[in-house]
């Protein structure tokens, strides 16, 4: 897939420029905003298989932790409205994602540019609807499992929006950012060799973006943060947010009465090293949440009540596409969850259809005052969140797998390197 780099970049930086525009023209100070949360647990209640790695080969066996989905709704003081989802999945299919935002918007006249479908990514959820199937053997009876699954997650996304707007209050923003170290680039780093290595190699982002939502008589009603990291310390077969679902459950036990949201950053090269256990999840949530505390233990910058938001999709073209010729020896040599896939495309050429060649990938902004967040969809490279930090200003919140999931949106230092690794 050609990933239009400068393009991607210059949308985002013209569309920030007019929201910028925008408050600064209507900023008021002295008035508060109204906030509200809400949460759902939506751990399977069955054997389903986990998200995230071809290798694995049976259903999940039991749960480290509970999966959650949680909504933070916002209005400002002039009425704008719109509502952060954050949830314990691998991510949201295209199709998922856009059944979820009509229903918003038939409901609560919510359009796309006022709301945000963010995922940890953690590679020990459940599989949905219509995302990756090629990469599980999945039998009728295991995909059955999925569509109950992803219909019921779809009534918990929209009731959990739905709580959140009945319970606003009165709210004052304030943003910041702490730091935090644990993420490594994994296309530059051996993992086998990282308890060896001194010298680390490549980009990385390793900013906590942290968003601070507290009740007018200042107790904490909500904490949001994010790591620019792959949730891939486990890869076992028990239900759990991985290192963010960590971070979440500690910051809530520190603050009674706070929901805890995580949101994934620019971490599709980056990962958790090293991992496979799970006291190093822990380790790397606990880790998480100290420089969440830090952060909030500061002076923050408090955040005007005026929102602003932008949403549009760029049309990303692939170079390509493989003849049928290609396919076939591909699925002759490639690994089983390829030759699922392969198998596939090949039979809808055999129908007489065509392979997709563009996919509309969606970029939105919010101005939370004078916040700037990007919410990016897809697996986003690091390179995505130096640039626009680099254009935007380095307080700027980037977030990836935001709305939909696409799959890797590399850049050209990543296509220089040979793609996937």
């Amino acid at each position: 897939m050609d990933c239009p780099t400068n393009f991607l970049s210059c949308m985002t930086a013209a569309m920030a420029a007019g929201i910028v525009w925008a408050w600064s023209a209507s900023a008021q100070a002295e008035e508060l905003w109204r906030a509200g949360v809400a949460r759902i647990e939506i751990t399977p209640k069955e054997p389903m298989w986990l998200g995230g790695y071809a290798s694995r080969d049976h259903c999940a066996e039991g749960t480290l932790h509970p999966l959650w989905v949680k909504a933070l709704a916002l209005e400002d003081a002039q009425g704008n409205r719109a509502v952060l989802v954050t949830s314990d999945l691998l991510g949201l299919s295209k199709t998922m994602s856009d059944a979820i935002r009509d229903r918003l918007a038939s409901a609560y006249q919510l359009s796309r540019d006022q709301i945000i479908l963010s995922s940890s990514h953690t590679h020990t959820g459940p599989v949905v609807r219509d995302l990756l199937y090629a990469i599980y053997p999945l039998t009728p009876e295991e995909i059955g499992k999925i569509e109950r699954y992803s219909d019921v997650l779809e009534d918990q996304i929209v009731l959990a929006v739905d709580q959140a707007f009945r319970n606003l209050v009165p709210a004052r923003l304030a943003a910041a950012h702490g730091v935090v170290r644990f993420a490594v680039n994994r296309r530059n780093n051996a993992e086998a060799q990282i308890l060896d290595t001194y010298d680390f190699k490549g980009p990385v982002d390793h900013a906590v973006p942290v968003l601070r939502v507290e009740r007018e008589d200042g107790s904490l009603l909500a904490i949001v943060f994010g790591y620019a990291c792959h949730a891939t310390v486990l890869d076992f077969y028990q239900w759990s947010g991985d290192y963010p679902g960590f971070a979440q459950i500690e910051l809530e036990a520190a603050h009674p009465g706070t929901t805890a949201l995580f949101f994934a950053g620019c971490g599709a090269d980056q990962n958790p090293l090293p991992r496979r256990m799970a006291t190093l999840a822990q380790q790397y949530g606990r880790e998480l949440a100290v420089a969440v505390e830090r952060t909030l233990s500061e002076p923050m910058r408090p955040l005007e009540s005026v929102l602003k938001t932008a949403y549009t999709e760029i049309e990303l073209v692939t170079v390509a596409p493989p003849t049928r010729e290609e396919l076939v020896k591909v699925t002759a040599q490639g690994s089983e969850y390829v030759q699922r896939a392969c198998k596939r495309f090949i039979t809808e050429l055999d129908q007489g259809k065509r392979l997709k060649t563009t996919y509309l990938y969606p970029v939105e902004l919010w101005r939370l005052g004078d916040q700037t967040i990007v919410a990016l969809g897809g697996e986003v490279v690091v390179d995505y969140a130096i640039m626009l930090k680099g254009m935007l200003g380095r307080d700027v919140f980037v977030m990836g797998y935001c709305n939909h999931l696409i799959g890797y949106i590399p850049s050209v230092r990543v296509l220089r390197e040979g793609g996937y690794e």
